[in-house]
């Protein structure tokens, strides 16, 4: 095998070897069946028995009771940006968004289409460097939920604590931090996630949704592909899935399980970051706009010498041939970003950490 070099890209993300690995072995010749999964059909028992199995291990992983539906769909979050509340609220309902950043954005302009929509809290004015507190405001008690963004990868910030709601509905965007660490799935009543950052390749997106939620929709109103409840009832069957991904998500969670569980992988996730995040704040070389009590696990967001643009491109060029790969900001907000999603290993994130004092040496 050639040699793989250290990916921080922010999604799609690296996947853990020993999955692409297995993939590799099985792609030919799936349970000796002669073929490989993505030529099989996905009304056969043996892909039945995938699907069910991914679930399954999921539902351990979460703990996730059987009052929620696992749905393996596609469309990624920018279709749950409308697919939610064309599902769980009605013309004459608000809905309450926390604008964290940009994929708060989406969602709040596209939930504006189906219902009032109200502004909860926002950091924006501070540049999305922090989230919001909201222990001091409280949700629309007619609201049809709440709607929050669990980590932005754009501006590096990650919800440490999820707000309680009560009775009204929290739904979470959790893209890009999902399966990193636990929590109580029953504080939820939906979750939505594209797959391609923490748990699979691209063209999955895993809803996670109380059941009752379902019954909600109009369904002589909307489209029949839209309606959370044909899915259900179809156990995520109700059209051609992506069946690849769903058998690389059923290797991930394997993967996981293998590695200690969700609270092993969040200690992993933490010493990661830690790795970078002690080299940041090390001395005043790097800089990271994020307050620090809501530094992301999964996205580290940081710049060179006070925005030195000139600077930062000398180290995306000598970290490249130095084997580092997805290392530049997000073209809204520029400098430095590293991902270092459940896969990305301790090693690479040691090595960065010692490329990145080194070119503080070079350049100080």
């Amino acid at each position: 095998m050639e040699k793989r070099i250290h990916n921080f890209s922010a999604g799609p993300a690296v996947l853990p070897l020993a999955v692409l690995k297995k993939a590799q072995e099985e792609f030919l010749n799936f349970n000796g069946l002669g073929m490989s999964i993505i030529e099989m059909s996905h009304r056969t028992k043996p892909f039945e028995t995938v699907l069910f199995k991914t679930e399954e291990k999921m539902r351990a992983l979460l703990s996730i009771p059987e009052n929620y539906a696992i749905l393996f769909l596609q469309g990624g979050a920018s279709l749950q940006f409308s697919m939610v509340p064309m599902n769980l609220a009605h013309s004459e309902q608000s809905i309450d968004i926390v604008n964290t950043g940009v994929w708060s954005q989406k969602a709040i302009k596209e939930a504006k289409k189906v219902a009032k929509v109200r502004i909860l809290a926002s950091s924006e004015q501070e540049q999305f460097t922090h989230i919001p507190n909201l222990l001091d405001t409280q949700p629309d008690p007619h609201a049809a939920y709440v709607h929050i963004t669990t980590n932005n990868t754009i501006y590096g910030t990650q919800y440490q604590q999820y707000p309680h709601t009560g009775a009204i509905p929290l739904v979470a965007d959790m893209s890009s931090d999902i399966f990193s660490k636990p929590f109580d799935i029953n504080q939820f009543g939906l979750i939505y996630a594209g797959a391609q950052k923490n748990i699979g390749p691209s063209g999955v997106t895993v809803v996670i949704i109380r059941k009752d939620l379902a019954e909600r929709a109009n369904a002589a109103t909307l489209p029949s592909m839209l309606l959370y409840k044909n899915h259900i009832e179809n156990t995520s069957l109700y059209n051609t899935p992506n069946t690849f991904g769903i058998y690389m998500i059923s290797l991930v969670m394997d993967w996981i399980e293998q590695q200690g569980g969700l609270s092993a992988i969040q200690t992993l996730n933490q010493k990661k970051a830690a790795c970078i995040y002690d080299i940041i704040d090390s001395g005043s070389f790097y800089t990271s706009p994020v307050k620090k009590e809501h530094r992301s696990l999964m996205n580290i967001v940081f710049r060179i010498k006070q925005n030195n643009e000139e600077l930062e491109a000398k180290f995306l060029a000598e970290a490249k041939a130095h084997g580092f790969e997805g290392l530049k900001g997000h073209r809204l907000v520029g400098g430095l970003r590293a991902s270092t999603y459940n896969a990305l290993p301790l090693e690479s994130a040691i090595a960065l950490a010692g490329f990145m004092k080194d070119f503080e040496k070079k350049y100080s």
